[in-house]
């Protein structure tokens, strides 16, 4: 009776095993869905990168695209985004927004995108808003419907964003936390005459049914673009113009050409190709120059005075005025990043600064007093700064008497300030320094 019942039941267990055997590739059979990654402000190169992702999926066999939203807004013209605008309005194929993971957000001009999407879902925890004025495409201005008014200025979470019919999304689910539950909310809608199918129906090993969704292809900026791209955030392209001023002073003031300016002038290359891709204040920019200047005169001489802090106010307020606001976006750097570096140059200026200047120029002498009176050579022209070498070692000089040194002429140190020796000519120094060291 067993053998006979093993007869019997094996073959109906290898039918079961070969269809679940075909679904399990059922979801590799379908078409792939392309997702694109938009992050951070839209900028030209996040505007050209959805263009050109919509157009590449609608060539290479893609059934949708679906764009994954977290910026907070667009530093490119409205003409621009009106376009992009115009490009997911006439795709091919499928176009979906998804505002996601939880804690992502869609506001200003890329939130209007939202609109002409054919499916839009958010993640719990997502915000939508703060649209401003809408975006004409096509010759007519984009429209959320009655919620036009409540996300002018404001932002909405999800379920307010459901409940104010912002949302194309045609499933029952409290969101979609994660981007396999938008593949499920395209499964079986029908855009554009086409029905989508991203799910398919497999057995696992245990004969439960369970979706699998098809397969997806992640799209992201390449290295150099997401580099520009970095670099054109407020806080990225604040910081590192900070950094390659601090740099280019110190080894300009210390006399030396070293990996210090090397470094300066990467950081202060990256953070102006930032600063052009963001707008900026006239007013803010000459604020952080000026401030450098302050700082680059103490800096001369060793000793944090008046002139450091002067640069530290003109610094603070170059800080929060230096980036404008686009579409009642504010591009002004965050607290937190506000504060490390305003902090950072305090320390750097009042602190760090003048040791690095004084041991770049340290010399072998024990006690800068005993200098005084003492003889050496310029090095070059001192008119009226300059390098002079006194006792083997060089050090940064003024003329005491407005006198201009001429290169390898003699000249005596008459008194000293910070790590700045105040020298005259040897002829005609004075006799009070010389005595001094006679009596010595």
């Amino acid at each position: 009776m067993c053998g006979l019942g093993l007869v019997l039941v094996g073959p109906v267990m290898g039918v079961l095993t070969a269809n679940g055997a075909q679904a399990s590739t059922g979801a590799e059979k379908l078409a792939p869905v392309d997702v694109v990654e938009v992050s951070g402000i839209v900028d030209a190169i996040v505007a050209q990168s959805i263009g050109e992702s919509i157009e590449r999926s609608q060539n290479n066999g893609a059934q949708a695209v679906v764009l994954q939203f977290n910026t907070k807004g667009a530093v490119v013209g409205r003409d621009r985004m009106a376009e992009i605008a115009t490009a997911i309005q006439e795709s091919k194929i499928p176009v979906a927004i998804w505002v996601g993971p939880s804690g992502s957000r869609a506001y200003g001009l890329p939130a209007q995108l939202l609109a002409v999407a054919d499916v839009t879902a958010m993640a719990p925890g997502a915000r939508m808003g703060r649209t401003g004025t809408m975006l004409t495409v096509n010759g007519k201005p984009l429209s959320f419907g009655a919620a036009d008014d409540a996300i002018y200025a404001k932002t909405l979470g999800f379920l307010e964003a459901r409940e104010q019919d912002v949302l194309k999304f045609s499933t029952d689910d409290r969101g979609v936390p994660v981007l396999r539950n938008m593949l499920f909310a395209l499964d079986g809608l029908t855009i554009r005459g086409t029905t989508l199918d991203t799910v398919a129906d497999v057995l696992d090993k245990n004969g439960q049914v369970i979706r699998e969704a098809t397969t997806v292809r992640f799209f992201k900026l390449g290295l150099m673009p997401r580099l520009l791209h970095t670099v054109a955030s407020p806080p990225s392209a604040y910081l590192l113009t900070t950094i390659g001023l601090a740099l280019l002073i110190f080894e300009f003031f210390t006399a030396g050409i070293g990996i210090g300016a090397f470094v300066g002038s990467v950081c202060l290359v990256l953070g102006t190709l930032g600063m052009g891709a963001l707008p900026m204040s006239g007013f803010g920019l000459t604020l952080l120059i000026l401030s450098m200047i302050a700082f680059a005169i103490d800096v001369q001489v060793g000793v944090p005075r008046l002139w450091t802090g002067l640069g530290l106010v003109a610094y603070i307020g170059a800080s929060f005025t230096m980036f404008r606001s686009v579409d009642g976006l504010t591009m002004r750097p965050g607290w937190l990043s506000l504060l490390v570096c305003i902090v950072g140059v305090a320390l750097t200026f009042i602190v760090g600064m003048p040791s690095m200047v004084r041991t770049r120029f340290a010399t072998p002498t024990i006690g800068r007093d005993n200098l005084v009176g003492t003889t050496g050579v310029a090095v070059g022209d001192v008119n009226p700064e300059g390098i002079v070498l006194v006792d083997g070692a060089q050090w940064r000089a003024r003329t005491n008497r407005a006198t201009p040194l001429a290169n390898n002429a003699e000249i005596r140190v008459a008194s000293i300030d910070g790590i700045t020796l105040q020298v005259e000519p040897l002829e005609g120094a004075a006799r009070d320094y010389r005595e001094a060291r006679k009596s010595q």
